[in-house]
């Protein structure tokens, strides 16, 4: 971690920061107001999470990400717009869904580029896995939208067939098909670093039922 990013953690966690407790948040204390909330797991260094943030003012974010550098690099760039809708946690994103976010609570839910896991042998610790997802869904108030995103073909193939399978989603576009890129979802370094090596890229949107 970069002194900026550790002073980040001094300076903005207050604002910014939830500290896992394992109970249930009242989101509309935390940020003031009653709106739409969207969470993004593992959000990296945030570049996709910050600008997602000012262009949709309506709607609070909540992201999670273990990765502490990343963490810091976002909170900077939320004090230096002094960001209104946008908390944060340094946890592992099933231990929040599980005790931290109350059923029915989210509009949407981003996974953009999750590690891929490649190996066969770690393949199980994909976070897209049947019983995360269903997990998921519990959290979504209905119709809300799920949007997953990978540049690693094997991994998109395996959202794909598990999110087919899972109960309470239906495909957005149609059974079995992958999205075009939404306008929401900006290009980041990551992605660009991973197009300029040849790699594709593959959304996946689908709605609680």
């Amino acid at each position: 971690m970069t002194p900026a990013q550790q002073r980040a953690f001094d300076a903005h966690w207050a604002r910014f920061g939830i500290d896992y407790s394992a109970t249930t948040q009242d989101f509309d204390t935390r940020f003031g107001r009653r709106a739409p909330r969207v969470l993004e797991i593992g959000f990296g260094n945030g570049e996709a999470l910050a600008w997602a943030s000012e262009h949709d003012p309506a709607r609070d974010y909540i992201g999670v990400e273990v990765h502490g550098p990343g963490v810091g690099r976002l909170m900077n760039a939320l004090a230096a717009r002094d960001a209104r809708n946008v908390r944060v946690y340094r946890h592992d994103a099933v231990e929040v869904l599980e005790h931290e976010i109350a059923p029915a609570t989210l509009a949407e839910a981003r996974i953009w580029f999750p590690d891929p896991w490649h190996k066969k042998r770690h393949n199980k610790r994909r976070i897209v896995q049947p019983a995360f997802v269903a997990l998921l869904a519990s959290r979504m108030a209905p119709g809300g939208l799920l949007h997953l995103a990978t540049d690693w073909q094997p991994y998109a193939e395996h959202m794909l067939e598990v999110m087919e399978a899972a109960p309470g989603w239906r495909n957005a576009v149609a059974p079995g098909q992958y999205a075009e890129k939404p306008d929401w979802r900006i290009e980041t370094h990551f992605e660009r670093r991973g197009l300029k090596l040849g790699h594709g890229v593959w959304d996946l949107l689908y709605r609680r039922t």
